[in-house]
């Protein structure tokens, strides 16, 4: 079906290369960064294909356009610290303009409302640098309004000048109450400001259109995005869990492009010619490709250098960790493809005391719904996928003969629709998993045909707010068959499935032959040339619905057991989203249950609860749920020294409070004021009690 859809919008986009980009508006004392033709095509493309094939069926019109131009300003200057009354005025002209803007590719007046806002961004950090020479005095009782986002504009120079003053103090205020060296922190803070304008500087118009194109896809539905030719990358990377390069990971450290971690039995760790904080300073394609000295760029374009296909060659100008002065010794490498396994699925064991009895539980952790949908399509035999390596890891369970499993999906925001069918599946015989309703409101089921089951022992399934999309059709499924316990906190809910369209095969490779003859420039065949790219679509094109034909759209999957939620439920959620699509059923489908939890809920919640009284770190939750309240609430912080200093205290002394109450029900030493936290792993109590509610449901069953 997606195949289908997916081809539908390539044939009905790719007919159309042509838009009409308006003149570029002048900005003052601004770089005056422009769109491009490229930009221009792709803006007027995927406003086709979202106003024609989107699953949400939305016209664009002016009421639209002020949603998307509101987004766009909020997206700038969410809290209301650059722009002035006067800007808004100015840019109201184009509040009702975008749609029209959008439908012809014209991107003129969207780049103004940037450059504006870039000008009045380097003025407001350059003030702040000059306003480092004052004295300041943090014995008088002032305060800060930080948060500003429900403020009025503010109408004048003057009076904005007046909020980046307590900034500025408030900045380096911050500073000195962790080391009272004013004269240090004012080139500490010298430094941070230069950076910020440095920064600013490195933005492209790349930036500017990957900002307005989130606006405006978000203004339509919270989940068809449009990702530039970076974004595209990353995204895939993130899909695949893999990616084509030397195995490290880079970081922008003083204008350098800095070696921060290797990958074990990548290509740098085999050279044994790369350490860690080594600087890259130049970059060359192929065994004869001239340098490029990347000193001082920004790191996605720097990467982009030096990631390339399997098998190619790439030259390194590399600057040793701590010289200075010093010719940079060349190395060369071979690209390869790079696993992500500290991206992976993996497992622990946890033993349980279960009335003398002693249980033990597997525990797998699902990162994300994963596919390296490049190396199946090209037929490669050990492609990863995250229902290929749970199958892995519960044979392993299995044979260390653990007594259920838990399937940890928090924080684990979804992925490949068919590898949620396919994880289902490992835990049943066979039978429908999830329902799937399409634009042409055509109604789908998808079935697991696998007879196998990789477990069929007891199981649960642990979920947070952000456990979404596969995720939820996951948990779900195993819900309404009844297969297993679901524990935590409501979900996301999010009910709706995008297809991944590559721009490049729907714009073509005829129109960068055009547009390359437009530029008055030959089309690149060096093969170590970045290709031409035009970015990636995810599209809105379905809706799915549980078995049940109850929607996880809005309401996600409501635990068996409840626990309290750290991430607040009206902040983050689909219910959240203004754009979201609504909650709706279709008839469920026709399955059997493997049985039903209904009976040993309430004894299985009294257990937990009674626990629950007793543990401190529950304890600590439920305070810490309600310190976030009240701090979110407020807008303003003090500017005198010494109420900070003892509001800081204060906060310090709970939380070394809470550290040693749990570590002291651990049976661990208490730490002192300022002792390094060490990462614990029986700290993740909500994990140990999902294990344990699982031991009580063995122990009553038995």
């Amino acid at each position: 079906m997606f195949k289908k859809l997916y081809l539908m919008a390539i044939l009905g986009a790719s007919v159309a290369c042509h838009a009409t980009p308006g003149e570029p508006i002048k900005v003052a004392g601004s770089r005056n960064l422009e769109p491009d033709e490229q930009q221009a095509i792709v803006c007027k493309e995927v406003t086709e294909m979202i106003t024609n094939y989107n699953y949400k069926k939305i016209k664009l019109n002016d009421s639209i356009s002020t949603v998307i131009f509101n987004k766009y300003i909020k997206a700038l200057d969410d809290n209301r610290n650059y722009l002035l009354a006067s800007d808004l005025k100015d840019f109201d002209q184009y509040k009702t303009q975008l749609d029209d803007d959008l439908k012809n590719g014209d991107l003129s007046h969207v780049f103004y409302i940037f450059n504006v806002y870039q000008k009045r961004y380097n003025e407001r950090i350059k003030y702040s640098l000059e306003q480092l020479g004052k004295n300041y005095d943090f014995t008088q009782h002032d305060e800060f309004v930080f948060n500003r986002e429900n403020q009025p504009w503010v109408s004048s120079v003057s009076e904005l000048n007046k909020f980046w003053d307590k900034r500025v103090k408030y900045d380096l205020l911050n500073l000195n109450l962790a080391t009272p060296d004013l004269a240090k922190n004012k080139e500490t803070l010298k430094e941070r400001y230069q950076n910020l304008i440095n920064q600013s500087a490195k933005l492209n118009n790349q930036d500017v259109f990957q900002l307005f194109m989130d606006s405006f896809t978000e203004s339509i539905d919270p989940h068809t995005n449009y990702f530039n030719p970076s974004n595209a990358a990353q995204f895939n990377i993130e899909m695949s869990k893999s990616l084509e390069g030397i195995g490290a990971s880079l970081q922008s450290v003083n204008d350098y492009v800095t070696i921060k971690t290797i990958v074990k039995g990548g290509p740098a760790d085999r050279s044994k010619l790369l350490t860690i904080d080594d600087r890259i300073v130049g970059v060359a394609q192929g065994k004869n490709g001239e340098f490029k000295d990347i000193i001082g760029w920004r790191l996605d374009n720097a990467i982009t250098l030096i990631r390339g296909a399997k098998g190619t060659i790439v030259r390194l100008k590399i600057l040793p960790k701590g010289k200075t002065v010093t010719t940079p010794k060349i190395i060369e490498l071979v690209r390869e493809k790079i696993v992500l396994e500290d991206q992976l699925a993996s497992k622990e064991i946890r033993t349980y005391n279960q009335n003398g009895k002693t249980l033990k539980i597997g525990i797998i952790d699902v990162p994300g719904f994963y596919l390296d949908y490049k190396a199946y399509q090209a037929g490669d035999k050990n492609y990863r996928s995250i229902s290929r390596d749970v199958k892995l890891i519960i044979d392993s369970l299995k044979a260390a003969k653990v007594d259920g499993i838990v399937i940890d999906l928090r924080q684990d925001g979804g992925g490949s629709l068919p590898e949620a069918i396919q994880l289902t599946g490992l835990f049943i015989k066979t039978g429908p998993v999830v329902q799937v309703r399409d634009v042409r409101n055509k109604i789908e089921q998808d079935d697991d045909d696998d007879p196998s089951i990789a477990w069929d022992g007891p199981m649960a399934v642990l979920v947070d707010r952000f456990s979404a999309s596969a995720s939820e059709i996951f948990a779900g499924a195993i819900q309404d068959y009844g297969r297993g316990l679901i524990i935590g906190t409501q979900t996301y809910g999010k009910g709706t499935v995008q297809s991944a369209i590559d721009l490049d095969k729907v714009i073509g490779n005829s129109f960068s032959k055009l547009l390359a003859s437009v530029k008055g420039k030959a089309v690149s065949t060096n093969a170590t040339d970045s290709p031409q790219s035009y970015g990636q679509i995810n599209l809105t094109i379905a809706k799915f619905y549980r078995i049940s034909g109850s929607s996880t759209q809005h309401k996600g999957v409501i635990p068996d057991i409840q626990f309290p939620s750290a991430i607040p439920l009206d902040k983050y959620g689909e219910d959240t989203e203004a754009s979201a699509l609504p909650f709706d059923m279709i008839p469920r489908s026709n399955y059997t249950v493997y049985g039903s939890f209904t009976s040993v809920i309430p004894q299985l919640k009294t257990l937990h609860d009674t626990r629950m009284q007793s543990n401190v770190s529950y304890k600590n939750l439920i305070e810490d749920i309600a310190d976030y309240k009240k701090k979110d609430a407020e807008k303003t912080v003090t500017l005198n020294e010494a109420d900070l200093k003892k509001e800081r205290d204060t906060d310090d002394a709970k939380s070394l409070a809470h550290d040693n109450a749990r570590r002291a029900a651990l049976g661990l030493k208490p730490l002192v004021k300022g002792e390094a936290r060490t990462k614990d792993k029986d700290a993740d109590f909500l994990k140990i009690e999902a294990g344990q509610i699982l031991s009580d449901y063995i122990d009553i069953k038995k």
